[in-house]
């Protein structure tokens, strides 16, 4: 026996007990039965704590020590013959008394073969389901402060609950409905832990500090997590799920009191172990290891489609009656479901129907639409009666409370819904109305939405997709004008009037306007021209000149020739990785270059600049996956969809997590993760491979060059404002409408002056040779007349400012006159149209200004 249990009176007391508790002897009943009534596990769990010199970091021994050996014995009695001992108290119990000791195994490993392997564990867990939620003081006093009982009680608890449950016949779904009765009440327990982002699927470069309610010891804590692994969740979610699995269900029937007893168990575990341990340990596990997604999935479909769900009983019992019924299967369901999304490719998704049929898929937008608008609408905003009274119970219920669920609930199906929408936008499988709630698209909604702190800018704020597009604009438009308005008096005289060199425009406008203060940039700014003899071009900037001023300086700026930006193979705007080898002052110029495209926002300028989707996630702070790799490197996509479908054992590719990035031709490797030049990519870890290789390449990669540009486009527009917005919408923001353009709108918008009107011959000459174009040829007119192919999202009406058509010719009209062609002023939205004689001279000559990009001719 170790040292650490060396008196002689406490050898021969131990020698003593196992000679006396040898099972073989006929009074053996009656031995265990006095020892536990002068609380025999409480004297053990003293000298387990006594001998212990260090909590975490056991005595080496080579066989079971006395005292081992007299906890197997007496514990083994107690858990697995049917005997007389009278019933003991449960805080002098085994599990309360020895499973409470900080490390266990570590100092009894021998006794965790025999608990996990004998069925103990099955007897003191279903002991502890019995007895610990009704009897919350029955834990003793911590052995340390940094060690409370019930942390140390459920990483003793996971660590052999892993063996046990992973013996098939053990794995009964009675004992993984004790575990997860248990577990659920020590995590309500258990502060909650946060890990880096930088650990979670998708984290951004910003390590969080860990935050803990209480103090929590380290290695304690890392105990918990590591015993929380996806082994233990597949054997667990598939234990609690067997019978349902192979259950003959039809889409008809209602769930059975045996799948409800099985899907509030596994939704309350994993509910609480969502919001108390980092998701990034557990999802992926969750996700592709068990049949969590489609047993939850038939469960949700077929309740909506009976409109029938359950009350859920037994560890959710404290929730009131009439809480609603998918409220926690959805909050389990959409977080893990979303993680799956992250590394599904394009082929599975729509191709494959994976995870989920397309036609499963357009029911769940509808299922998930519906809920959010219950919980942000319907339900009233003040807690009911019932809410109250479930919020004053034990504070072991905390993350199990209506609240708690309600508010999980809005994040997990938000994010969900907000995910499905980008899949639609990448290829539809269900029209875009699908996801906006009806109830959105009035008036009495939009002006509540405008006013604020009202449930619609709530809604607004977290599910901005349930109301219709041509709404947020309108809303987004009015934010604009009122802030435009309240900046407006300050700066009625500018103080901001900048010389530009035609030339040299990108130059001159990075060295004197980005000097500016957020303030300044808010207000006018006033350009004047200088042409290349250095001479004043003449005109007075009203806000036409800066209109051309910003369609010229972002024609320059995003050219990938200037090298601060490339394209992709479909000619889509992103950052270039390596605008640093090029420009010494890129990030500079990246962050100049966003307050640029916030100022043409901010005033309602269009651009014609067309941006990767990758890369307008960026604005709203968003991370790329897997799916939005094929627009920036298909290739590379390609390779790691064969590596994701790889049957033969990837080990032999010889693949380490290690990139090689090519810039200019300059090769540089760069490790994934640290070590990652010495860990391989197997069969095991392809998964988290394909998403770091996905991860550098779209996020980190464009991290320095997206987060400045990001800085100067939020100078002007604020974050809540373009959260209102997907990435396909953003750009609509930036360039305008793809969709016809509605002639009859432009004609009901149009100024006219220099003697037109809008029944003057000339004029309805003109709108019925424009109708007669086909699109191309209209949007090519637009460009001509307003510098971008696109009109504004809600009509001409927002055009600003307004298209005008002036006559371009005396009074005494000569042939000379006729055989001008027709030239703009897109600075001012205006064409400078010759009176025509005839509709085929006009549309010969407009077609061959437009197509030829007659000169620009500034009045």
């Amino acid at each position: 026996m170790p040292s650490k249990y060396s008196t002689m009176p406490t050898i021969i007391f131990l020698e003593t007990v196992v000679c006396l508790t040898n099972p073989e002897l006929p009074w053996v009943c009656k031995i265990v039965d006095y020892l536990m009534q002068r609380k025999v596990f409480s004297l053990l769990r003293g000298m387990v704590l006594t001998g212990v010199q260090n909590v975490k970091t056991p005595e080496s021994c080579e066989s079971a020590s006395s005292l081992e050996h007299v906890i197997i014995l007496i514990a083994s009695h107690v858990g697995q013959h049917p005997c007389c001992c009278s019933n003991v108290d449960p805080q002098w119990s085994f599990s309360s008394q020895l499973l409470t000791i900080p490390f266990l195994w570590h100092h009894l490993p021998y006794f965790k073969e025999v608990f996990s392997s004998r069925g103990l564990g099955k007897y003191y867990i279903h002991q502890m389901a019995s007895c610990l939620p009704n009897h919350v003081r029955v834990l003793p006093n911590d052995a340390a402060l940094e060690y409370p009982a019930h942390a140390c009680l459920l990483g003793n608890l996971l660590e052999a609950a892993g063996v046990a449950l992973s013996e098939r016949n053990c794995a009964s779904n009675t004992q993984a409905l004790d575990f997860v009765a248990v577990s659920t009440f020590l995590l309500e327990a258990l502060p909650t832990v946060k890990s880096s982002a930088r650990d979670q699927p998708g984290g951004n470069d910003v390590i969080m500090e860990e935050e803990f309610k209480e103090t929590l010891n380290i290695d304690l804590e890392r105990q918990i997590c590591s015993a929380m692994d996806s082994c233990l969740l597949q054997h667990l979610v598939n234990a609690l799920f067997r019978d349902i699995l192979h259950a003959d269900i039809s889409d008809r029937d209602g769930p059975s009191s045996e799948e409800v007893e099985a899907i509030s168990a596994v939704c309350a575990f994993l509910h609480v172990t969502f919001n108390t341990l980092p998701l990034a340990l557990l999802m992926t596990g969750l996700a592709y290891r068990t049949e969590l997604v489609p047993t939850l999935w038939n469960f949700i479909k077929r309740c909506h489609e009976n409109n029938n769900w359950p009350i859920f009983s037994k560890l959710t019992a404290h929730l009131p009656g009439d809480t609603l019924g998918w409220l926690l299967p959805l909050a389990v369901f959409c977080p893990v479901y979303k993680h799956m999304l992250m590394i599904v490719d394009n082929e599975e998704f729509y191709e494959q129907e994976k995870p989920l049929s397309l036609k499963d898929t357009r029911s769940l937008i509808v299922i998930l639409k519906q809920a959010l608008w219950q919980l942000f609408w319907t339900i009233p905003m003040h807690a009911s009666s019932s809410q109250k009274s479930s919020t004053s119970l034990s504070s072991s219920h905390k993350k199990l409370s209506v609240e708690s669920i309600k508010n999980r609930s809005k994040d997990v199906i938000s994010e969900l819904l907000s995910q499905l929408q980008d899949w639609n936008n990448r290829r539809p499988f269900a029209p875009g109305s699908d996801f906006h709630s009806q109830e959105a698209m009035s008036e009495t909604f939009v002006s509540q939405a405008i006013l604020g702190n009202t449930r619609a800018s709530e809604i607004l704020k977290h599910a901005p997709f349930l109301v219709p597009f041509t709404s947020r604009v309108r809303i987004f438009a009015s934010q604009l004008e009122a802030s435009r308005e309240r900046n407006g008096p300050h700066h009625a005289l500018s103080r901001n009037r900048f010389k530009i060199r035609r030339n040299r425009i990108l130059e001159d406008a990075f060295n004197q306007l980005s000097m500016l203060s957020e303030e300044d940039l808010r207000g006018p700014i006033r350009v004047t021209f200088v042409n290349e003899f250095g001479v004043e071009e003449a005109g007075i900037d009203g806000g036409g000149i800066f209109k051309d001023f910003m369609e010229n300086i972002t024609q320059a700026a995003f050219d990938v020739q200037y090298g601060l930006f490339k394209e992709t193979a479909d000619h889509l705007l992103y950052p270039n990785p390596g605008s640093g080898l090029i420009h010494e002052q890129h990030l500079q110029f990246f962050h100049f270059l966003g307050s640029l495209l916030g100022k043409a926002m901010y005033e309602g300028i269009l651009v014609d600049v067309p941006f990767a989707t990758f890369f307008l996630s960026k604005l709203k702070r968003k991370h790329n996956y897997l799916h939005d790799l094929p627009s920036l490197d298909p290739e590379l996509y390609r390779h790691l969809l064969f590596l994701k479908h790889y049957e033969g054992d990837v080990s032999e590719l010889e693949l380490y997590f290690v990139i090689v990035n090519n810039e200019y031709g300059e090769q540089r490797e760069e490790e994934l993760l640290p070590g990652g030049k010495e860990k391989r990519v197997t069969s095991d870890n392809v998964i988290q491979f394909i998403h770091l290789i996905s991860n550098h390449r779209l996020n980190y990669q464009l991290r320095h060059q997206s987060s400045h540009f990001l800085r100067g486009f939020e100078q002007l527009i604020q974050k809540e404002w373009i959260e209102m917005f997907n990435e396909h919408e953003i750009q609509l923001l930036v360039s305008g409408s793809l969709e016809c353009m509605d002639v009859d709108d432009l004609r009901s918008n149009a100024h006219y002056s220099g003697g037109y009107h809008p029944d003057h011959h000339v004029i309805e000459m003109f709108w019925e040779v424009l109708k007669s174009f086909s699109l191309e040829y209209q949007k090519k007119f637009l460009k001509f007349v307003t510098g971008c192919s696109r009109g504004p999202l809600l009509g001409f009406k927002y055009l600003e400012p307004k298209f005008c058509i002036q006559r371009a010719a005396p009074l005494i009209v000569s042939e000379e006159d006729l055989d001008r062609l027709p030239t703009s002023a897109t600075c001012m939205n205006l064409l400078k149209l010759p009176p025509y004689k005839n509709e085929e001279q006009m549309r010969t000559k407009l077609m061959y200004a437009i197509s030829a990009d007659a000169g620009f001719d500034l009045s």
